[in-house]
């Protein structure tokens, strides 16, 4: 997959495109590039997915610090290049670019620079300055700049539309299997193993502590998770903390992820490793003493080793 940032570097053979944040490249997302991928043998083409960086809730409410993603930008380039994509445009949104009509949008860049063939859009897709242009619009105008447009249905599981924003949502209520459903993988977030208090070892369970590789990455809800964890290209079964550890932490607003790999005695720190997320098995709690503490982790051990294996 080749990937762009600047437009005058893009060479394609009949792009067959899709716009959008594709955050999460979740199931629904991949039935669009399918479709895509149908119409690019078809034409003789190439799939062409254009996205935007920053994400424009970030550009454009600077003061709403509240957006989460399911995917950072490099998760997203892997996620999209497994899926099959050969180009991926990652645009530079600005306020500037997003004062551009739906026209200027489509005429400017997607077809006199990418040179467009075909367009595919999701269902409820919109785009342009405030979201103004829409399928009906493009189809219209598509005839008169000589390129075709198909819209895409949702996809529905379980009567339900699968979307960003639902497994957004599963993913902060803690609810892991169903955003793995919606997903089609394993929700997971990588980063750097960073120093902690190492009050697990006095305990028998050492923790990793994990600093997420970008602050607007999704975080699910505080509790206990059965989790397998990639460290240097091994794999292995872990139990997973979010929150603010009650019994031994006195900064109650001192929120941390720490995992601790079952069977494993190296030194991670400062590595990078991978965490992916099966089941949240219980909530954090307080416990009275630190034996209780010890007695609970002990059980979950066995849980994560009954569920994982």
């Amino acid at each position: 997959m080749k990937i762009y940032t600047d437009l005058k570097d893009f060479s394609a053979i009949n792009p067959v495109v899709t716009i959008g944040t594709f955050d999460g490249v979740h199931l629904g997302h991949r039935k669009v590039i399918r479709r895509l991928q149908e119409l690019a043998q078809k034409v003789n083409g190439e799939t062409v997915i254009f996205t935007f960086y920053p994400h424009p809730r970030l550009v454009l409410n600077t003061e709403d610090n509240g957006l989460r993603l399911i995917n950072t930008l490099e998760e997203k380039k892997v996620l999209l290049e497994v899926a099959g994509i050969d180009h991926l445009v990652v645009y530079p949104f600005t306020k500037e670019f997003s004062k551009l009509t739906y026209i200027e949008f489509v005429e400017k860049i997607l077809v006199k620079q990418l040179g467009m063939k075909y367009l595919v859009v999701g269902y409820d897709h919109r785009f342009g300055h405030n979201r103004e242009g829409k399928y009906e619009d493009l189809k219209v105008f598509a005839d008169q700049l000589n390129f075709k447009i198909e819209r895409q249905d949702v996809l529905n599981m379980d009567a339900i539309n699968v979307s960003s924003t639902k497994i957004r949502n599963a993913i902060a209520d803690g609810d892991i299997q169903m955003a793995n459903k919606y997903l089609g993988y394993r929700f997971f977030i990588k980063g750097d193993v960073v120093n902690g208090k190492k009050l697990g070892h006095t305990i028998g369970f050492p923790t990793a502590n994990i600093d997420p590789q970008e602050s607007y990455k999704l975080v699910p809800k505080d509790g206990v998770y059965a989790v397998k964890v990639d460290v240097d290209d091994k794999r292995y079964l872990g139990m997973l903390n979010i929150g603010v550890r009650p019994t031994v932490n006195n900064q109650l607003d001192n929120r941390s992820i720490e995992v601790h790999i079952l069977d494993f005695n190296q030194d991670i720190y400062f590595k990078n490793i991978t965490i992916h997320f099966y089941q949240r098995i219980r909530n954090e709690q307080f416990f009275a003493s630190l034996d209780e503490l010890k007695a609970q982790l002990a059980k979950d051990k066995l849980e994560v080793i009954s569920l994982l294996g």
